[in-house]
């Protein structure tokens, strides 16, 4: 399916091509999609980024854009991930080698439209891959949205980030040096567990920005305990809502990195 104002484009890093949709102007941004796809509210997410004033590339990693969410899709989504070479699910300290072929985009992205560098945000699987891509000093502003790899099968995995050692210090040195990140999840998220950023922060210190939206049983938004994707299926995108003023910090985050003179 074609998504309707997004100019489709094939990349290749010569090893690995996938489809990329691309739509707005401004400082590149690449919004990697989560399981199953680029779902309209994947779409929807994206839209917002190009109406705030960024050029969005939009990758196409697996299942079929434009295709709504269902519980069958999802299933049949995540076996082909977790199966595919390309994903490294239980990996606790080792990257997922989609991140090359993915950093090379950025690359791409930026060569063409310059600046400070792009925006990257994951979310869900694909959601610790904008950390281990800070390795490319292009990538300027990374955001973790709910990053739910390695899947959380013991305590350690679920402390872990998806990142190899050698990855993990250039990261650290990177935010040593003024990068940021950011990160957002749902207090009673299992897919992406309070481990997980407890690590980050211990990790990168000051330089991780955690947004942790209360999921909790009684919570005044009245947010399900099941509620995993903060900028997408479960955003309620209304002035006053915890996951609206994520998506604004969001936003302004991009803003904040890549628009700098």
């Amino acid at each position: 399916m074609a998504l309707s104002g997004f100019e489709q484009t094939q990349f290749t890093d010569g090893a690995t091509t996938f489809p990329v949709y691309r739509a707005g102007t401004g400082p590149g941004v690449v919004v990697i999609h989560e399981i199953p796809g680029i779902t309209p509210q994947v779409e929807r997410f994206a839209r917002r980024v190009t109406e705030a004033g960024f050029s969005v590339a939009l990758p196409e990693l697996f299942g079929t854009a434009g295709r709504p969410l269902s519980g069958s899709y999802l299933a049949a989504s995540m076996m082909r991930a977790c199966v595919r070479r390309e994903f490294h699910v239980l990996a606790r300290h080792g990257t997922s080698p989609i991140v090359e072929p993915l950093k090379a985009l950025c690359r791409a992205l930026h060569a063409e439209l310059g600046g400070p560098g792009v925006g990257v945000l994951g979310m869900c699987l694909t959601g610790n891959f904008a950390l281990a891509m800070m390795v490319d000093p292009v990538v300027a502003a990374p955001v973790l949205s709910q990053p739910s790899l390695p899947f959380g099968i013991t305590a350690s995995h679920r402390a872990a980030l998806h990142i190899s050692p050698e990855d993990l210090r250039c990261v650290k040195g990177r935010v040593a040096d003024g990068a940021r990140v950011l990160g957002l999840r749902f207090t009673h998220d299992m897919a992406c567990p309070r481990a997980r950023f407890d690590h980050l922060r211990r990790e990168l210190g000051e330089g991780f920005e955690a947004i942790e939206i209360d999921s909790g049983p009684g919570n005044p938004h009245r947010i399900p305990r099941y509620a995993h994707s903060v900028l997408t299926n479960d955003l309620v995108d209304r002035e006053g809502h915890p996951t609206r003023a994520a998506l604004d910090r969001v936003l302004h985050f991009f803003n904040e990195r890549l628009n700098v003179a």
